[in-house]
């Protein structure tokens, strides 16, 4: 997997062997002498990953990286600072700084490519979820940003047959996350494991393949987004890098450094909750494409999407078709006697009945005003026409309670019924057939189930 490398650092031999390195393993790369031109070459270059030297003049590398995460245009790019200071106070600094990740000089291949590659997966992700939300943003279905809560602490699931190492990761997460032992799963019988954050996996374990268990996790579907925090010794360095291709996310080395660890956890934690944010923007977009806003119905969009595939189904041999168009009878005079609040009252009220007395494989919409319309997939004209009088007898049974006073308002509907019954006819002709029928109802005196065959 390639990516568009940023490389910055003040040392022109520094740049040279890094790019050396990653045009080695087919990553495209540009360079960058100094923290200004990181932030220049990061909104013009659109690079994948940066690798952000820590010393350099004018501005460090931790102001250059709290600019990068603080910008709209740059936030999103996974920074990797490198330095050639091996204290932890200024690895966690870089992480405390909005840092993805942190590489000591001299750089080890192996820390280098693992942590680039878990990135770029991660980037890929995110710049596919980032164009989807763009694109909604464009056509109007997603307005505003995200409105963030408060932080709620992390479940982290930590999987390690030693229970004493597994209790010293747990102790330390304790302090900001909810740790859930695997050993303590095992005696529960497996409970006690929904909607976790986190997975901490020991490459170490004796009871159990660490490895098979990655590639599970990320071939299932109820776990693959889950990120995987791979704990491993040096000489695990080859089963790590297997781990972070299996779909791995990061990697800490033994002797664990409790605020490594931290540091790293806050870190996945941050990076899974910001994609979830934007799949939840995404789902609630596509519910905001398809529903109708004042019902919560479908609109007349997903609408015609769906009757034209049932219809499609229907002429060639399959299963008929069913409609029915209910008309809310003097809803006009409804708005200008009682305002159009309780019109919407009324509307509101008149789906929820809606709801109430179809099938669940049926499709009720809003095809507009106090017009509704229901698709009864695999229903034949009786059986339609019989739904559509329930529903008629529902209405009229039983008043509409409104306004603030709860007053009661009487409220029928005229319904119109057709079916397709294995012609060959198209959308518009069944709608046709169907207001036909309203029509007939409408003449009739209103309050009544009228029906036409396709």
């Amino acid at each position: 997997m390639s990516a568009r490398v940023l490389v910055v650092d003040d040392i022109l031999a520094n740049r040279k062997l890094l790019q050396a390195k990653l045009s080695h393993e087919y990553f495209e790369v540009v360079t960058a002498s100094n923290g200004r031109e990181a932030i220049d070459a990061a909104i013009t270059e659109s690079p994948d990953i940066i690798l952000l030297d820590v010393m350099m003049p004018e501005m460090d590398g931790f102001e250059a990286c709290e600019i990068l995460k603080t910008s709209q245009d740059t936030a999103h790019i996974p920074v990797v600072m490198v330095t050639a200071l091996g204290d932890r106070e200024h690895r966690l600094k870089g992480l405390t700084a909005g840092a993805d990740d942190f590489l000591t000089k001299p750089v080890d291949d192996f820390a280098l490519l693992s942590r680039i590659q878990a990135l770029t997966k991660y980037k890929l992700v995110l710049d596919e979820l980032r164009l989807r939300e763009a694109s909604g943003r464009r056509i109007g279905v997603i307005e505003g940003e995200d409105s963030r809560g408060p932080v709620e602490p992390a479940r982290i699931l930590v999987i390690d047959d030693n229970e004493r190492q597994a209790r010293r990761i747990g102790l330390t997460l304790k302090q900001e996350h909810r740790p859930i032992l695997w050993t303590d799963l095992k005696s529960q019988g497996g409970s006690g494991s929904a909607a976790i954050d986190l997975i901490v996996l020991t490459l170490d374990a004796k009871t159990f393949d660490p490895l098979r268990l990655c590639a599970h996790f990320k071939s299932q579907k109820s776990t693959r987004d889950l990120p995987i925090l791979i704990v491993a010794d040096f000489e695990e360095e080859a089963k790590a890098m297997r781990a972070l291709q299996l779909g791995a996310s990061d990697v800490i080395m033994r002797p664990i450094d409790t605020e490594e660890l931290s540091a790293r956890v806050r870190t996945q934690v941050r990076k899974k909750r910001s994609l979830d944010a934007i799949r939840k923007r995404l789902d609630e977009s596509m519910e905001l494409a398809i529903t109708d806003q004042l019902t919560g119905l479908f609109n007349r969009r997903h609408m015609m999407k769906q009757l034209g595939q049932y219809l499609k189904r229907a002429n060639t041999g399959g299963p008929p078709v069913s409609v029915f168009i209910a008309d809310i009878d003097h809803f006009k005079r409804v708005n200008d006697t009682y305002g159009h609040d309780v019109g919407d009252e009324v509307l509101q009220e008149f789906a929820a009945r809606i709801k109430d007395n179809v099938r669940p494989g049926d499709i009720p919409c809003r095809q507009g005003g106090e017009e509704f319309v229901v698709i009864m997939p695999d229903t034949t004209g009786d059986l339609a026409s019989a739904a559509a009088e329930r529903l008629r007898r529902n209405i009229a049974g039983k008043s509409f309670s409104v306004d603030r006073d709860r007053r009661s308002l009487d409220v029928t509907v005229s319904v119109g019924v057709s079916t397709s019954d294995n012609q060959k006819c198209t959308i518009d002709e069944l709608i046709k057939r169907a207001d036909e029928a309203l029509y007939e109802a409408k003449e009739a005196g209103r309050n009544q189930v009228k029906s036409h065959a396709a």
